[in-house]
C-alpha cells in the first residue's frame, strides 16, 4: 500500500485551512501534516516533518507566497509547492513559477480539481486552472526560431520546438499530432530536454523556457 502523500497546508486564514483540511482529511491518499499561517512557521513545520507537497497561498500576512516558495525550494528542493490564490493574473503566476511552484489554482476551483492538482503536482508534473491557462496563454509570445538567450546547452531545433509546446501546456499527445511525430518520439524529447537542462520535472521545464525567453 501507498505512502499518503503528506501535504503542509500555508494560508493566512484559519477558515480557508480549515476547509481545505475537511475535504482532505476524508481522501486516504493524502494525509495534512500542518497547516500554518506564516513563513516562519512553514519552515518549523518542515523541521519536524518534510511534506511532499506545499499548498501555498500567495499571500501570507507579512511574507509573500512568492518569498515563501523560494525559500522553501531553496532549503527543501524535494518539496513540491502548488500556489492557490484569488489572483489569477499571468504576473502573479510567473513570478510562482520562477519562484519554484509547480502549479497554480484559484481558490475558487473545486474539489475534484484541488485533488487533481495534488495528484499531479505530488507526481511532479505541472498544473493550472483553466482560467491561469488562459491568463497565461493570452499573455505569453511565443518566440519562434529564436535562439535561446545566454544559452550554452546544445538543443536541436525539434528540441527547442518540443520545449515551446510543452511550456504552452501541450500534452504529449497534442505534441505528436502537431509536429508528425510519435507519442514515444515525444516522450524521448522530453527526457532528453529534462536531462540536458538539468531540471527535475515538466514544471522546471516551464521555469526554464520563461528563463530563457522562450514565452516571456
Amino acid at each position: 500500500m501507498a505512502e499518503p502523500i503528506k501535504i503542509l497546508i500555508a494560508d493566512d486564514h484559519k477558515m480557508f485551512r480549515d476547509g481545505i483540511k475537511a475535504i482532505l482529511v476524508k481522501e486516504k491518499d493524502y494525509q495534512v501534516i500542518a497547516d500554518v499561517s506564516s513563513l516562519d512557521e512553514i519552515m518549523e513545520a518542515l523541521v519536524k516533518n518534510v511534506a511532499d507537497i506545499i499548498l501555498m497561498d500567495i499571500d501570507l500576512g507579512k511574507s509573500s507566497g512568492i518569498d515563501a516558495t523560494i525559500q522553501v525550494k531553496k532549503n527543501y528542493p524535494m518539496v513540491n509547492i502548488l500556489a492557490l490564490s484569488m489572483h489569477g493574473e499571468h504576473n502573479y503566476v510567473i513570478k510562482m513559477l520562477e519562484a519554484g511552484a509547480a502549479g497554480y489554482i484559484l481558490k475558487n476551483a473545486g474539489k475534484d480539481e484541488m485533488l487533481n492538482a495534488i495528484k499531479s503536482v505530488s507526481m511532479g508534473d505541472s498544473y493550472f486552472s483553466k482560467e491561469v491557462s488562459e491568463q497565461l496563454l493570452e499573455h505569453l509570445n511565443i518566440k519562434n526560431n529564436i535562439p535561446l538567450k545566454e544559452e550554452n546547452i546544445p538543443l536541436t531545433n525539434r528540441e527547442i520546438e518540443v520545449l515551446k509546446m510543452i511550456a504552452q501546456e501541450y500534452s504529449n499527445s497534442e505534441i505528436a499530432d502537431n509536429l508528425f511525430i510519435s507519442l514515444r518520439t515525444v516522450d524521448t524529447h522530453r527526457r532528453n530536454l529534462i536531462e540536458k537542462l538539468g531540471v527535475k520535472n515538466t514544471a522546471g521545464l516551464v521555469r526554464y523556457a520563461i528563463k530563457k525567453g522562450l514565452v516571456e
